[in-house]
C-alpha cells in the first residue's frame, strides 16, 4: 500500500492530498529514510512524521484498504510522540 493512502486510511492524516504534500516536503521517514508519497508500506515498518514541533513515530500493524473510523487505530501502534527541539 502506498504511504499516502495508508496515512489517510489509518486517519493519521485526514486527507490523502495533505499526506502527499507532507511527504513531498520531506517531513515523513519510513524506517529511517525520507519517503516519497508513493513508497510501499509493509507490516512492521516504522513511519516518522514531523507535524510542526511534534514528531510522531508509528509502527504499521495491519494493512487494509478500507476501515471504519472506530477501527482505524488498529492499523498502527504509536511508538513515541515527542516535541522537536526539546
Amino acid at each position: 500500500m502506498r504511504l499516502d493512502k495508508f496515512l489517510k486510511v489509518s486517519r493519521i492524516i485526514k486527507r490523502r492530498p495533505l499526506a502527499k504534500e507532507i511527504a513531498e516536503r520531506e517531513r515523513i521517514k519510513v524506517n529511517g529514510s525520507i519517503a516519497k508519497p508513493s513508497v510501499n508500506i509493509a507490516v512492521g515498518d516504522e513511519i516518522e512524521i514531523t507535524f510542526g514541533q511534534t514528531i510522531l513515530t508509528v509502527k504499521v500493524m495491519m494493512l487494509k484498504d478500507h476501515v471504519k473510523k472506530d477501527e482505524a487505530a488498529m492499523l498502527y501502534e504509536v511508538v513515541k510522540e515527542e516535541r522537536a527541539n526539546s
